[in-house]
C-alpha cells in the first residue's frame, strides 16, 4: 500500500491540528472514544 504525503503550510497545518483538538474535546463531552484522533494527530504533528 501506497502513502501518500501531502504539503502543507505552518498555518495550515496548525488550523488542521485545532480543529481535530476541538472535536476530540467534545468527544470526551459525549464520553466516546478518540483512539482514531490520536493517531491522526500523532501522524499530523510528526
Amino acid at each position: 500500500m501506497s502513502r501518500s504525503k501531502y504539503k502543507f503550510s505552518y498555518d495550515e497545518i496548525r488550523i488542521i491540528v485545532l480543529a481535530l483538538v476541538e472535536l476530540k474535546n467534545k468527544l470526551i463531552a459525549e464520553g466516546r472514544y478518540t483512539d482514531a484522533l490520536d493517531d491522526l494527530l500523532i501522524r499530523l504533528v510528526d
